[in-house]
This record gives C-alpha cells, sequence and structure tokens, in this order.
C-alpha cells in the first residue's frame, strides 16, 4: 500500500475521528424489526398532513384507503430504530445538518479497479488513504443491478450489483461517512420483474405504467407540450400477452416511467425509500424527479402532484427519520429548479445547483466575473434547513437548461462552441416544436478548462482548474466533487466511441495502483491537483464563514476577480474570498467599509501572508488564477488558539 503523500492526508487536525465514529454508531439501525417497544405514535397534525397530501393526489376516498397502509410502512420502520436513535432524533438540530465540514465525494461504486473482488471494498480503500478528514459524505451512484444508462435503469431497487460488492460493504463505509443513496424512482428497467409481471398479463402491475393501448391515444397537441429531455419519442412498444401497448418512456426504451397515479406505486417506493434509510443512506437523491408526474395538455414536468409527493415523502421521513435529507435532481430552469425547495420547510432540503457549472464555465471562458457575480447576488434560499448543492461536474454532463433563464442565447451558443474546441460533445432534447435543442455538454472538467493541444506547462493548468473549482467551495451551499475531477481525467473518446454514449465521455474506469504511482509521484497532475486541492478542502472545512448558513455578499471589485464575502452564523468570523477568474495580472483596491469590520491587519488564509489596510483601503495584487482568502488577523488568531 502507497504512503499517504497528499494534502488531503498529512494535516489531522480536522477533529477526534474516534469520537465521530462513535457518533455515527449510535444511528445504526436494527437488523430486525423490534414490535415489543411501544409502536410509532404520529403527530395528530403530522397524520392529518399526510392524509391532506394524499387527498390531494388521489382524491378523499382512496386517501382514506391508502392511509395505513402508509402508517403501518412507517410503523415498520420505527420498529428498526433504536431507542438512542429515538430519543436523540427529538432534539436534532435541523440548522446544523448541513455544516462547513460537507464535502460531497459523487463517484460510482466500481469507478476504481483493484484486485479486490469488491469494487466498493476498493473505493473505501482509497477514500480512507486519500481523502479521509475532508470528504465526510460519499454519494455512489446508483449501485443496483440494471440493464442501461450506466445504472439508471434499475432492475432490482432493493439489491446490490454483486459486481460492486454488497449492502455490508456499503454499511462498513458508515462509520467514517454520510452516505448519499439515489432514489431512481421516476423510472424502472425494461427487465425488472415489475415490468416483466406487466408483460406477462399479472393484475397488480397492469396500472404500474403509463399505458396506451395506441400511440394515437395522445394528439399531436399534446405531444408539443410534453417536456422532453431527450430526441425519442415519449412512447415505445412492447409486445404483452394481451397484446401491444405503448408505454410512456422519458428516458429511453428500456427505462419504463413508473405510474404515480397509482397509489400501490407510491406505497411500494416508500417502503424501498425507507429501506435505504435502514441501510444507511443520510441523504436520498431523488433522480430526475422533475418527470414524477404525467398529465396530458400539460408539460408532464414540474407538476404540482410531483411537489406534493415530494412533501409527502418528507413528512414521512420528518416523522422517522428526521435526520435523512431530500435532494432532488432537476435539470430545469432556474427557477423552476429551485420551486423544489417548497417554502423552505416542507420540501427538498437541498437541490442541485444546476446553474453553477455553466455559469463558472462561462466564467473562465470570458475571463470576466461580471455575470456570475451578478448571479450569485441573486442566490437566495428560503430556510436556514436548506441549502444549494453545490456541484460543476458529475456522471452525465454540464446542463444547459440552467442558465436558459439567466444567459442570453448568444451566451449559451458561445459556451457550447468554446467546450466544442475543448473536444466536448453536445446531446440534445426534443422541443415542442420538433426541434434538437442542445441539452448539455459531455466533457470532462479537466478538458474544459484545458484543451488537448495547449503547450501550457501542467502547473499552469492545474491553476486555472483548482481556480474554478474553488467557486463550488465558496459559495453559500455544500460543495460535490466528481470523483474524476480529483485526478483531473481527460475526454475518453475511446469509451465513446465503443459505447456510442456521449456521457461515457467523463465515466472512465480507473486502474488502482495507477492512481496511487501517480499521486505519489509529485509532480504528476494527479498530484498537483491533490495537493493544491486537498489543501483548499482541509482549509475550507475549519473555517466557520462557509457554513451553508454563513451570510455572503458578492463584491464588484474587478471583472477579472469573483469576490465574495463570506460571514459565519455567528458573526465571529469574516473571510473575504477572491478568485481571479483571468490570465491577466490583476490590481485591487478593496474598501474596508463594503466588510464592515474595523480591522488594520489582515490574514490571507491561503497563502498565510499578511497584509496591512491603508486609510481604509487593502492594496491587494492577484495573480492569474490566484485564490485569497482575507481574514482579520486577529480572528485567525483566535482561531488557531482553538
Amino acid at each position: 500500500m502507497s504512503t499517504k503523500v497528499s494534502h488531503f492526508l498529512t494535516d489531522k487536525k480536522y477533529g477526534d475521528m474516534d469520537n465521530v465514529v462513535i457518533s455515527r454508531k449510535s444511528f445504526i439501525h436494527e437488523k430486525k424489526p423490534d414490535y415489543s417497544k411501544p409502536s410509532l405514535e404520529i403527530p395528530p397534525h403530522k397524520r392529518e398532513r399526510i392524509l391532506n397530501r394524499l387527498k390531494f393526489l388521489y382524491g378523499e376516498e382512496k386517501a382514506k384507503k391508502y392511509l395505513p397502509e402508509l402508517e403501518r410502512i412507517m410503523r415498520v420502520h420505527h420498529a428498526h430504530r433504536p431507542e438512542e436513535m429515538i430519543r436523540k432524533d427529538e432534539t436534532y438540530n435541523k440548522n446544523e445538518r448541513f455544516t462547513e465540514k460537507d464535502i460531497i465525494l459523487i463517484t460510482y461504486g466500481d469507478i476504481i479497479k483493484g484486485k479486490d473482488p469488491s469494487p466498493i471494498k476498493t473505493l473505501a480503500r482509497f477514500c480512507d488513504t486519500y481523502l479521509e478528514g475532508n470528504i465526510n459524505t460519499i454519494h455512489i451512484l446508483p449501485f443496483f443491478p440494471y440493464s442501461s444508462d450506466r445504472g439508471f435503469s434499475v432492475i432490482d431497487f432493493e439489491t446490490v450489483d454483486p459486481k460492486i460488492g454488497t449492502w455490508e460493504d456499503l454499511e462498513e463505509l458508515k462509520p467514517k461517512y454520510k452516505l448519499m443513496f439515489d432514489c431512481v424512482f421516476n423510472h424502472i428497467s425494461s427487465k425488472s420483474r415489475w415490468f416483466q409481471e406487466f408483460l406477462n398479463g399479472n393484475p397488480y402491475y397492469q396500472d404500474f405504467f403509463i399505458v396506451f393501448n395506441s400511440p394515437d391515444e395522445i394528439t399531436e397537441q399534446q405531444r408539443k407540450l410534453i417536456f422532453r429531455p431527450r430526441t425519442t419519442d415519449i412512447l415505445t412498444r412492447y409486445e404483452t400477452v394481451n397484446g401491444p401497448r405503448y408505454v410512456w418512456t422519458t428516458f429511453s426504451p428500456d427505462q419504463i416511467d413508473l405510474n404515480y397515479k397509482n397509489p400501490e406505486v407510491l406505497m411500494r417506493i416508500l417502503e424501498v425509500l425507507l429501506m435505504y434509510v435502514r441501510r444507511g443512506a443520510d441523504i436520498l437523491r431523488l433522480d430526475a424527479a422533475t418527470f414524477l408526474w404525467y398529465e396530458l395538455g400539460t408539460s408532464c414536468a414540474n407538476l404540482p402532484q410531483t411537489h406534493e409527493i415530494i412533501k409527502l415523502i418528507r413528512d414521512v421521513l420528518d416523522v422517522v427519520a428526521p435526520r435523512v435529507a431530500i435532494v432532488t435532481e432537476t435539470n430545469v430552469p432556474h427557477e423552476e429548479n429551485i420551486s423544489y425547495f417548497g417554502d423552505g420547510t416542507d420540501e427538498a432540503q437541498m437541490v442541485y445547483n444546476f446553474a453553477l457549472p455553466p455559469m463558472v464555465l462561462y466564467t473562465f471562458y470570458k475571463e470576466d466575473a461580471t455575470r456570475l457575480s451578478e448571479w450569485v447576488s441573486t442566490l437566495k434560499k428560503p430556510s436556514d434547513t436548506t441549502a444549494f448543492f453545490n456541484f460543476l461536474d458529475s456522471h452525465d454532463g454540464i446542463g444547459l437548461m440552467a442558465v436558459r433563464d439567466i444567459l442570453p442565447e448568444a451566451d449559451i451558443e458561445f459556451i457550447i462552441q468554446r467546450a466544442k474546441e475543448h473536444g466536448a460533445l453536445v446531446s440534445y432534447r426534443r422541443s415542442g416544436t420538433g426541434e434538437t435543442v442542445p441539452y448539455e455538454l459531455n466533457i470532462t472538467w479537466f478538458s474544459a478548462l484545458n484543451r488537448e493541444d495547449t503547450d501550457e506547462d501542467i502547473a499552469y493548468q492545474v491553476k486555472r482548474f483548482v481556480a474554478s473549482r474553488i467557486i463550488s467551495l465558496i459559495i453559500q451551499g455544500v460543495p460535490g466533487i466528481y470523483l474524476h475531477s480529483l485526478i483531473g481525467t481527460k475526454n475518453d473518446i475511446k469509451a465513446v466511441l465503443a459505447t456510442h454514449s456521449n456521457r461515457e465521455i467523463n465515466r472512465s474506469v480507473i486502474d488502482e495502483e495507477a492512481i496511487y504511482r501517480a499521486l505519489n509521484e509529485p509532480f504528476s497532475k494527479i498530484a498537483r491537483i491533490n495537493r493544491e486541492l486537498g489543501r483548499l478542502i482541509t482549509l475550507r472545512t475549519r473555517q466557520r464563514a462557509f457554513h451553508p448558513n454563513g451570510p455572503q455578499k458578492v463584491l464588484h471589485l474587478s471583472p477579472q476577480v469573483f469576490a465574495l464575502y463570506r460571514v459565519s452564523p455567528e458573526r465571529d468570523q469574516h473571510i473575504l474570498t477572491l478568485v481571479n477568474v483571468s490570465n491577466r495580472v490583476c490590481h485591487l483596491k478593496i474598501p474596508l467599509k463594503e466588510l464592515h469590520v474595523d480591522a488594520l491587519h489582515w490574514y490571507d488564509i491561503v497563502s498565510g501572508m499578511e497584509w496591512m489596510a491603508d486609510e481604509g483601503i487593502i492594496n491587494l495584487t492577484v495573480y492569474p488564477y490566484d485564490v485569497v482568502w482575507l481574514t482579520p488577523l486577529k480572528e485567525f488568531q483566535r482561531q488557531s488558539i482553538l
């Protein structure tokens, strides 16, 4: 085993890991339900709210019929909760659900190939060796048996793919890491038992899917209204024991949409969801939540019923699993996306900040932070129990939908053309008029920032790359980092050609030994990224000013510099973050009156340099792609003592 050489590991001041392990073990569910202890008592006002949600979805008669079944599901889950968990849940501070210490790693369970027969164990070894103490949450992308779409066409919601590992392998991660599970509940694989039972004519499953006898049952006008994230037809023909049927397939012919107009579907999904909680999920990612409900004559996206389902899930979790958070994955224009916060208390605790990746890419392509600064100034979360999930890249691509209501079409086209010069592929969707419209860019984040044919020094490329990634660390919210961005993966064109899937450009499988060798070579790209990005992540997790509930204020100091002022929730730590988004030197004059802090001496947490204000002004020079975090020297000294 290689030695620990990166900044992800070398400094252990992040806290007492033993205490963390003890604390995490307090929240492990019992394997078997204990029906001898008192049964769950749902507070009357919460029971009434759940009933009203069911009435909204299904009408009063069905709501009253299915409420007892939902209560049964909740009581079964409650019987798995140990007494200590129940007691601690009663005093849980929801404002501290997410803190400055939260960094989420996004990864496939089998993204690292090693000698261990369980890829999850290989991933755990990598995380323990190089990421422990900085990455505290792991989002393992769908780890279930699947038939297509790299895991997002699930055959069995309740089983871990044996090619990846076991439930026990996942549970072994719990003492050190919080876990995010994918709830791919919009659709299911055509190879699944549920759909096969439908094809076989099993009466129970006939209403589990959205089915038509003829494609003509959807009129041309209705088709034009349906929001399509793909270019394929909304209906796919399947042969059944009762003859041909046309089923609703939002994403692909292999991904069959579930019919939530059938309350049986919702009950079965809620059972699976609570099973995930018992298996260790701290965050539930609702994949493709946009499309949970269909209604002909509408866009079939972001419908009121969709929001009501998510609110119902929130109500259930608030009763039996209040520590578990919901994050919605809704790749739609920004205003629609943030609507999934609800009123800040009744829907998702976290939403993907889908506009951030294209906004950051635009900023670094233009070498101008003006648009980014203006947009970040408008970001508002509805309560202290919610947070943005700030990511820059993922297993899919860089979505373009979220900036359709932020950037003009010409600027979006500029991003596309510039990204193409860096080797990007473009995936499309079909509009209501039948046109194909760019939906996402398929490219690795390192390639998006650095051209393949560049003659720039690798250190300079890494500096630009790290500067771009810092944006997601400093703005209000919880940062997520795709594993490939920890090692600066370049575009994998061979994988695209082999699979005919654009998204495979950013899904390469990594050899474990090769990555360890590269990490131990100090001048390699991987080691440089790990060292520089890892050091900044370490610093970030120790600054209370980066708490998701800490206020932020954008300063317009120069078009070349993204300047964000962060303050701790307690107002006892102030940090002015500066990121030079250009390849030019920039001289700044920072007026202290903008910071509302009476301090003469300032300290850069990143470089260790000290600065002195002159007549209320800090004069500062930032070099290309520099990152600076200024804080009053006295505050830094007090923090160091603590």
